[in-house]
């Protein structure tokens, strides 16, 4: 399939819609999440069963080789992207549809947090009082556990196991403190843009990127000092499986936005961003902002309350 004429003017956008070549990446992208997912379920099963066949958990090279395959397939796709833009095909219209598939992508991102944060939510209002007696839960209580006291966050567990709960006003209030900074800084890299400022958005943006790594760092501390100092473990009962899928998945997230700002801070570097031209740095922009706004979210519900 051949693309339609481009515009003349570099410094203007096309009038018409460009429609790419025939791609192999979306079927790629296919096999690729497929296999993903049958690794992703055979590491699973084959953790949380006892007395494991010999043959089990065969498959779980698929993981790793379905990680690696995502990560070769952005790079690739997005490279082909980056060359349309850079050839001045990418029409008003195909702005538009950046900016609404961007925009579902981050709304489709709210529901995921949505859920984990609704989850914390049942477990602390009712499943807790409910155990502890209140409401509906009078019999449940004297059935299941007659000891159980409603206190969150649970630190006793019924195998007798106890854990410590994370204080917030350690590496959690500092995180905060990074985060918020960072969405500052990223908002300085931003008006340099778009005042032509090269010199101050690279060094924004770097800097952005860098109090990224700077979170994450402190969050694979603050887990290590959580499993081999304070018992604070994924099994640790609902308080320790909604704060590791809540921080975990979050951390996974400012990893994901510390990439985006890595590759912005090269492709600015590059002069690919121009004050007329920037969507990508926006995209990245909009991603970095909302998950500094997940974790304000998170640290209140997790760590302070």
């Amino acid at each position: 399939m051949s693309a339609t004429t481009e515009s003349t003017n570099p410094g203007q956008k096309p009038s018409h819609y460009y429609v790419p070549a025939s791609s192999p990446w979306p079927i790629m992208g296919s096999a690729i999440l497929f296999t993903l997912v049958i690794g992703a379920g055979n590491v699973i099963q084959s953790h949380s069963q006892s007395g494991i066949a010999p043959n089990e958990g065969h498959l779980n090279f698929l993981l790793p080789i379905g990680i690696l395959g995502v990560f070769a397939l952005m790079f690739l796709w997005f490279r082909d992207t980056i060359r349309e833009s850079l050839g001045n095909r990418n029409s008003l219209q195909m702005d538009h549809s950046y900016r609404q598939g961007m925009t579902w992508f981050i709304f489709s991102e709210v529901m995921f947090f949505g859920a984990f944060f609704g989850a914390l939510f049942y477990a602390r209002v009712l499943s807790v009082p409910w155990l502890g007696g209140e409401g509906k839960g009078v019999m449940t209580h004297e059935v299941l556990w007659p000891q159980f006291q409603a206190l969150w966050p649970l630190v006793h567990m019924p195998g007798g196991q106890t854990t410590h709960a994370m204080e917030p006003w350690g590496l959690p209030f500092l995180n905060t403190v990074i985060l918020l900074t960072s969405s500052v800084t990223l908002t300085v890299a931003h008006h340099a843009l778009l005042v032509g400022d090269r010199k101050r958005q690279v060094g924004y943006l770097a800097l952005t990127a860098a109090l990224g790594l700077i979170f994450l760092c402190c969050q694979a501390y603050e887990y290590h000092h959580a499993y081999t100092e304070m018992g604070l473990t994924l099994g640790s009962g609902i308080y320790g499986s909604t704060f590791f899928m809540l921080t975990g998945f979050h951390g996974l997230h400012v990893t994901i936005g510390t990439i985006m700002l890595t590759v912005m801070t090269l492709r600015s570097m590059k002069g690919h961003l121009t004050p007329g031209n920037h969507f990508a740095f926006e995209a990245a922009a909009w991603y970095w902002h909302f998950v500094d706004v997940v974790w304000l979210f998170l640290f209140v519900t997790v760590y302070w309350l």
